[in-house]
């Protein structure tokens, strides 16, 4: 006897209050210890077209939905008894003829009433749009999972109907018709031998599990929003298991699932290596315990594998390494380096180099390259610094930074810059603690934090793996992967089906970005080529003459949500920093949420609302995201375009802002509403260029 779970038991369940979950789960696990006990009372659904389809009590009320092939069972959904029996009258579990996946078909009979009538009014109304997927055969659309029942809608759908014909197909389906209305070209899923079973397919493996024990089902219904840490789409899986002749890099715009591939892509490296050592890391430490959270559910039911997977931030475990194998360590702080600068600076009479050029000198070049000649410093190409320096220009700055060298020396002080420069040279001789390492958001780590993960590598295949998406950098100035030594050519791939934010609110967040937008070694990435899974509501753009004004209307708008069955914990407010922080405490006071303000841990709490600055939302997703306090100064930060010491710092600072402000709006997977005080921030002119 198989017990499976799909994905669609999940999102039901999640729907339910706190004491029909507990029954709900109570049920669950008794179903899956004997199902075949008296008290579970099977009931047929008589109703139902598929008679596989049972009933089973959760409480008074509560029904569980099942399909019992054999002995086999599958929990389909959980629901009030009226609801889960109309839920089950208008589905079918079946084997796709031509894909041979299992899947939860809904009844085209079903829906005819509201589909039909859109499709209608589409064909007689005077300005309707061109049917966009009659070229394909009926071999062809069902070669890429689209059930037979709906063949005929998918053939009459414009550009303006997809998605409501979305909403009722299987997930493969979908997506692949709208890559297809969208000019893309899917990959038919592979057809498998006529023996094979339907559960194995790879498309049912995303909406199907097989729970082999009852901690396997706790974790599944103790995280129904994280079911996506379980479920992968067949080009996830495929990337997750290739083997890779050196580094490796999957990439994709915010909510492609990058995150999760990363993550399944250190399991899979410990799980069929028995003794391999994998360190898998991120830029922060608020990223790494959100990582950890992750990686504790995907292994519930193999908690021993965890141990050999490390998840730390990178400067974390370059602090361990070095006071391991070099020795004690003082790490110099920004602030420490910044004063050192302008001690040095205020005894050089006459200098004709501004404190905020000097330090983004020091920090974009000579400290981040880790220069410690003046031969090098001659010779090295200012990549992004676009104030040319003549040699002799350069002799003096040289001569200050040597000062800044020997000052920082002489207090015993080590920038992080130098910490990895020191144990990219030590595992560069040494084979270090980790056979293999996975990188998530790649795209904010340094140069010489690369050198080292690429000297813990060795060279070795399968052993560096990043995930990342140039367009969410924030905190690192571009360079050359190629010139650190990683060149990543031929083994890049980019995830393009967002899974986490609507069309709407996707294609709104794109337009904060270039259509296209290329690393420094000329790898690029187009967003346009993006499709979400589902459509929503349009996000909103709003801006006050007042900050009480836009309090006010953020709080009647979070009203609404929870009017409309949002729960307090699947709501955000962030902010551009912490000076905005007390006008989101005030909204969220204004709509009587109950909240909570995130620290670096990043840990959400159960039935309260989020506020965080953007920042700390990386790697957040909430229904319903309020960004807010968005005015001009404040995003663009002021402090920081004033700060700026060099013309390509400028045009660096609203980059890595707008990338901040893509962030937060892609947090959101419903709703979204943007505000700010006038004269607002002038990003939101770009988010709202079409009102």
């Amino acid at each position: 006897m198989k017990f499976f779970i799909a994905d669609t038991f999940t999102d039901s369940l999640a729907r339910l209050t706190a004491d029909e979950q507990k029954a709900a789960k109570t049920t669950a696990f008794d179903l899956q210890a004997n199902p075949k006990h008296p008290s579970l009372q099977f009931h047929r659904i008589e109703r139902a077209k598929d008679q596989r389809f049972w009933s089973l009590r959760g409480s008074l009320d509560l029904r569980l939905i099942v399909h019992k092939d054999g002995d086999d069972l599958v929990a389909c959904y959980v629901g009030h008894h009226d609801d889960a029996y109309a839920w089950a009258e208008k589905r079918r579990l079946e084997v796709h003829p031509k894909t041979g996946a299992a899947q939860l078909v809904e009844i085209r009979e079903s829906v005819r009433e509201i589909v039909v009538p859109k499709f209608v009014q589409e064909e007689r109304s005077a300005t309707t749009k061109p049917k966009i997927l009659t070229r394909f055969s009926d071999d062809e659309l069902l070669s890429f999972g689209v059930p037979t029942d709906w063949l005929a809608d998918a053939r009459e759908a414009t550009e303006d109907t997809i998605f409501d014909l979305c909403e009722h197909l299987p997930r493969e389906a979908a997506e692949s018709l709208i890559e297809l209305a969208t000019g893309g070209s899917p990959t038919p899923p592979t057809i498998p031998v006529a023996s094979a079973d339907p559960f194995e397919h790879p498309d049912a493996q995303r909406r199907f599990r097989v729970m082999h024990n009852a901690e396997e089902l706790e974790a599944a219904l103790d995280a129904p929003w994280d079911k996506w840490t379980v479920f992968l789409h067949p080009a996830q899986r495929a990337l997750v298991e290739r083997s890779f002749t050196g580094p490796a890099r999957v990439s994709g715009s915010a909510g492609t699932g990058k995150t999760i591939v990363a993550l399944h892509r250190a399991v899979f490296l410990a799980r069929n290596n028995p003794e391999t050592r994998v360190l898998l890391t991120t830029f922060s430490d608020t990223l790494a315990n959100a990582l950890q959270a992750k990686l504790r559910r995907l292994l519930s039911s193999e908690p021993r594998l965890g141990d050999r997977i490390d998840v730390r931030a990178i400067d974390t475990i370059g602090c361990r390494l070095y006071e391991l194998n070099v020795g004690p360590l003082r790490l110099a702080s920004r602030e420490e380096v910044r004063a050192v600068i302008r001690e040095i600076l205020g005894s050089e009479e006459g200098s004709r180099f501004s404190p905020a050029f000097l330090v983004a000198e020091w920090e974009q070049v000579v400290d981040a390259w880790q220069i410690d000649s003046w031969e090098s410093y001659r010779d090295v190409a200012r990549l992004g610094r676009k104030t040319r320096l003549s040699e002799a220009h350069r002799q003096t700055l040289w001569a200050i930074f040597e000062r800044v060298r020997e000052e920082l020396a002489k207090r015993d002080l080590t920038t992080s810059s130098a910490v990895f420069q020191r144990l990219s040279q030590v595992f560069t001789t040494t084979r270090g603690p980790f056979d293999a390492v996975v990188v998530d958001e790649a795209q904010d780590i340094s140069i010489t934090q690369l050198r080292f993960l690429a000297a813990l590598a060795g060279g070795r295949a399968n052993a560096l793996y990043f995930a990342g998406d140039i367009g969410q950098r924030i905190f690192q100035t571009p360079f050359s992967w190629k010139a650190v030594g990683v060149d990543v050519r031929g083994r890049s791939a980019v995830l393009k089906i967002n899974y986490r934010t609507s069309h709407q609110i996707r294609s709104k967040a794109d337009r904060l970005l270039d259509p296209e937008i290329a690393d420094v070694d000329g790898n690029a990435e187009r967003r346009d080529g993006t499709i979400s899974i589902f459509n929503g509501l349009a996000p909103e753009i709003r801006t006050f003459a007042t900050e009480t004004d836009e309090v006010a209307s953020v709080a009647n708008w979070l009203r609404a949500r929870i009017a409309e069955g949002i729960a307090p914990h699947e709501i955000a407010i962030f902010v551009r920093s912490d000076a905005q922080i007390d006008r989101a405490r005030a909204v969220a006071t204004a709509a009587g949420l109950s909240f909570k303000v995130l620290d670096k841990s990043v840990a959400t709490t159960s039935g309260l609302a989020s506020i965080c600055t953007m920042h700390l939302a990386k790697g957040l997703e909430f229904r319903t995201v309020a960004v807010m306090a968005c005015d001009d100064e404040v995003i663009p930060l002021q402090e920081r375009i004033s700060s700026v010491g060099d013309e390509a710092d400028l045009e660096e600072v609203y980059v890595s802002e707008r990338h901040l402000l893509y962030v937060a709006c892609t947090r959101a997977r419903d709703h979204l509403l943007v505000t700010g005080v006038q004269p607002a921030s002038e990003f939101l002119e770009d988010l709202d260029v079409d009102n």
